[in-house]
């Protein structure tokens, strides 16, 4: 337990490559999966990762969703992004898979 705890507060644990984590296990929600994958930044904790939606023969609508919310505990991140992410989509439903309009001249 110690160990844990001191792997935590030192960054160690679960980092990955330029402060990306591994991704969390998909949550289902409505029809709809959502993966934490916090950024580490110097040791706090963004909110970010995937909400998707199954299409069927493997195929998914695919929207990535980032907060500006940093939080100390990756557990906490990760509970974070879930609320979040649950939120969002009573709000929004599908509507996150259109295309952005402020976009449009990008492509």
């Amino acid at each position: 337990m110690l160990k844990k705890l001191l792997s935590g507060l030192l960054g160690g644990g679960q980092e990955g490559a330029k402060g990306k984590t591994q991704s969390a296990d998909p949550v289902e929600y409505k029809g709809y999966m959502i993966t934490s994958q916090p950024d580490n930044q110097s040791g706090q904790y963004r909110v970010s990762g995937l909400i998707t939606r199954p299409q069927g023969e493997g195929e998914a609508l695919e929207h990535r969703f980032e907060r500006s919310d940093m939080l100390p505990s990756r557990d906490a991140c990760d509970a974070m992004m879930i609320t979040k992410a649950q939120r969002y989509i009573d709000e929004v439903g599908d509507d996150m898979f259109k295309p952005d309009p402020r976009h449009e001249g990008d492509r």
